[in-house]
């Protein structure tokens, strides 16, 4: 179970494309999605093209892209090719790479519209067997996110719209179309991946809530919160290392970014014997 939410977050935080740099001295090779906000895009507006931007500060290095979509293979085809040196989000533990520290931890959450006042925390919650809920579809073989699973499981199955994570390519940011239809009233609330659903709720035309689903033990081995790192090619441990110092030094400046940007950040889960997860 903890694979495949792994791989449920990687289609989230990263997901056929075409590569637009080259191999130079002095500088770091970015592996990214030139149309996904808010995590990256072309014209470098999305957080982790900032955070990019600041390693590459930190290191004294440009910051040179291969921009390909996220999709499968994204990773075979970018980092595993050559083609560039780091995945500037991925989840912690994620297999096909070499993975720095978490750099911040998020959770999926509800979005619907202020005017509603709806404020739901809870899967449980009965209203959801009511209202029209949207939620991001991943694959056509079941591999979809956590509340999409979770809602199947509390039998709330007829009032839930799926909104493919890829969408239409051709469009600004596919994954935005779910915020949207809240926004718009074609559903009346959204369970999201928080980074997702903060940013695009933080500019919305219409007053928006975001509140972090909550109450989600029961659903377990499921998971709703993922600690998110960088990842680099495996053996690459000196790359790793480097970011490593550049996470520790700049945790307080990581976590003003994004939050800059809506993402709702959430503490490491304390375990029984004091340690972090």
């Amino acid at each position: 179970m903890r694979l495949r939410n792994s791989a449920i977050a990687v289609a989230l935080v990263i997901g056929l494309g075409s590569t637009a740099a080259a191999a130079s001295e002095g500088a770091l090779r970015v592996c990214a999605d030139p149309n996904n906000l808010p995590f990256s895009n072309s014209a470098e507006a999305g957080f982790e093209n900032r955070l990019a931007a600041m390693v590459g500060e930190h290191f004294g290095e440009t910051i040179a892209y291969t921009w390909w979509a996220q999709r499968r293979g994204f990773i075979r085809s970018t980092l595993k090719a050559g083609q560039c040196d780091v995945v500037m989000g991925v989840p912690e533990g994620y297999d096909l790479v070499e993975t720095t520290k978490p750099y911040y931890r998020s959770t999926y959450v509800f979005v619907s519209r202020q005017d509603r006042k709806l404020d739901l925390t809870s899967l449980r919650d009965p209203r959801l067997h009511h209202l029209a809920i949207g939620v991001h579809l991943i694959g056509d073989d079941g591999n979809n996110p956590p509340p999409a699973q979770a809602l199947g499981e509390e039998g709330i199955v007829d009032n839930v719209r799926g909104y493919s994570i890829y969408g239409d390519y051709r469009e600004a940011n596919p994954p935005a179309r779910l915020i949207e239809a809240v926004e718009g009233g074609e559903i009346d609330v959204a369970a999201a991946w928080g980074p997702l659903g903060g940013y695009f709720a933080q500019r919305s035309a219409v007053p928006l809530t975001v509140t972090s689903i909550t109450d989600t033990e029961g659903f377990a081995p499921q998971q709703f919160q993922f600690a998110i790192a960088m990842g680099v090619r495996k053996g690459d441990h000196a790359l790793r290392d480097r970011l490593n110092a550049f996470i520790d030094a700049h945790r307080s400046e990581i976590a003003s970014l994004l939050r800059s940007y809506g993402v709702p950040l959430v503490e490491e889960p304390v375990t029984a014997s004091g340690g972090h997860e």
